[in-house]
């Protein structure tokens, strides 16, 4: 079995394919005639944005998403016992980091077959490069709960944890309620608390700033989050 589950990382932005993306992983898309992609539109964009040589009404698309259960996957990897490649798409970023790939890789794991993980952006970790906060030691903590008192909750514990170990603690939220999270954390963490705010990371309006609690209670209605996205870290 020759054929590779192939991981290929999409720019996070309207950044320059080339700035994003080494020339490599581009050439790679050639041997892929099976794409598994977490939305259809979005991936035919970007194959025709980055010159794929092949025509994409032949290719073959499998969607992975929230919605795909495992059942659904099962043949997915089959175009691999044929010998051929298969790529892997994000919807941003990286593949599997933050996003549902990891189902399909633990399947490929299971089945013995070859993972080739390629370089790309990250905004969590273009994130953490810049907030200044601990890179040796860091949690990523998916989205915390939408209910009030248990985003409330969520903060303090994660503060508190980042306060005790010194751990970055790093978690995202939907675009349109990046407002209300800020908002949340400017009022719940204590005033000396780090909190870093990275938004539209690799794009022209890209803000990466690291203020105490107090200051974002200060700064926080002169900055609108709303529908840009955003990734959020607290650390000490």
């Amino acid at each position: 079995m020759s054929g590779r589950l192939i991981l290929f990382p999409v720019p996070i932005g309207g950044d320059d394919i080339n700035q994003a993306l080494p020339s490599a992983n581009l050439a790679l898309l050639a041997s892929c005639h099976t794409f598994i992609v977490e939305e259809l539109r979005s991936a035919r964009r970007f194959l025709k944005r980055v010159g794929y040589p092949h025509p994409i009404d032949d290719t073959v698309f499998h969607l992975l998403n929230e919605h795909t259960s495992p059942q659904e996957i099962t043949h997915y990897l089959d175009a691999i016992d044929r010998d051929e490649d298969i790529g892997l798409l994000s919807e941003a970023g990286l593949p599997c980091v933050a996003d549902p790939g990891a189902l399909v890789t633990r399947m490929a794991q299971r089945k013995g077959i070859t993972i080739v993980p390629l370089v790309g952006p990250s905004s969590l970790m273009l994130a953490l490069m810049a907030s200044g906060l601990d890179g040796q030691h860091f949690s990523f903590n998916g989205y915390l709960p939408v209910e009030r008192q248990q985003r409330t909750a969520a903060i303090r514990s994660l503060e508190t944890t980042a306060l005790r170990t010194g751990y970055t603690q790093i978690f995202i939220e939907a675009p349109y309620r990046n407002n209300q999270l800020l908002e949340a954390l400017a009022e719940t963490c204590r005033p000396d608390t780090l909190i870093c705010i990275a938004c539209d990371i690799t794009l022209p309006t890209q803000t990466i700033r690291t203020m105490t609690a107090a200051q974002w209670r200060k700064q926080r209605e002169k900055i609108n989050l709303h529908k840009r996205n955003t990734v959020f870290l607290i650390g000490r």
